[in-house]
């Protein structure tokens, strides 16, 4: 199998194709540094994100406060994820950092607030 990936280690944005058969990596072609090639073989096998959202308040006045993952997530459990964050809604005062969800979807990721409703 081949894939064509566009690296986001860097500024440079190398478009990078990688060949394999299941974990197995072949060949990686087209980075131009080893934080390229390492990140291409990784979106390969395992793809993962940073999930950034926003969850509901029980306030009128601010009902949303952006939120991110602390951790990548699968990338196969993004659509979970966002649907338990969608059930969600947080009492305020919340701070940036505070946990709003703990082990999202069993990935080992926390769900943190990034900005702060009093």
């Amino acid at each position: 199998m081949k894939k064509e990936v566009i690296c986001t280690v860097c500024p440079m944005g190398c478009r990078i194709a990688v060949e394999g058969e299941g974990e197995n990596i072949l060949s990686v072609t087209g980075n131009a540094c080893k934080r390229g090639e390492q990140y291409a073989s990784s979106e390969f096998c395992h793809p993962v994100r940073i999930l950034t959202t926003t969850i509901r308040t029980d306030r009128e006045q601010k009902p949303l406060v952006p939120v991110r993952s602390d951790k990548p997530i699968p990338k196969e459990k993004i659509f979970d994820c966002m649907e338990m964050i969608r059930q969600q809604r947080v009492k305020t005062p919340i701070h940036t950092y505070d946990i709003l969800v703990e082990n999202i979807c069993g990935t080992g990721s926390n769900i943190v607030a990034t900005g702060t409703i009093e």
